[in-house]
């Protein structure tokens, strides 16, 4: 399978199990209660998931750790931003930017489960 179908298909899963979380917990919790909800789920899926990867920034040679952390990295290939808030807004697009570029990935997702239907609360993110 070619690197472009296969992250379809890990964002499929990764969607799947989106919906499978706030199926069972509904909005109206805390961000963290949700992240690691999703992150039991997918682990429980296969896949390999990173939980609060830390992500440094490089400026010319230098290696700065400055606390960026992603909150789910699976598979080495997509980012997971997980938030509970009342609606997105570009803050958090931007914030899914970057973590986009200083990791080299190409594909994140956005997921606000404080939404009545988790599907108004998806952003899919692409680089």
């Amino acid at each position: 399978m070619h690197e472009g179908a296969q992250r379809v298909v890990i964002c499929k899963q990764i969607l799947d199990a989106a919906f499978f979380v706030h199926s069972e917990l509904g909005p109206g919790l805390l961000e963290n209660a949700y992240e690691q909800c999703l992150y039991y789920e997918l682990s429980g899926r296969g896949l390999r998931v990173e939980k609060q990867k830390g992500m440094p920034l490089w400026f010319c040679d230098m290696k700065m750790e400055m606390g960026y952390r992603l909150d789910l990295f699976v598979e080495d290939e997509i980012i997971v931003e997980v938030k509970a808030v009342e609606s997105l807004n570009d803050v958090y697009l931007a914030q899914v930017l970057t973590y986009l570029k200083i990791s080299g990935c190409k594909l994140g997702l956005l997921i606000n489960f404080n939404s009545r239907h988790l599907k108004d609360g998806i952003r899919r993110v692409m680089r």
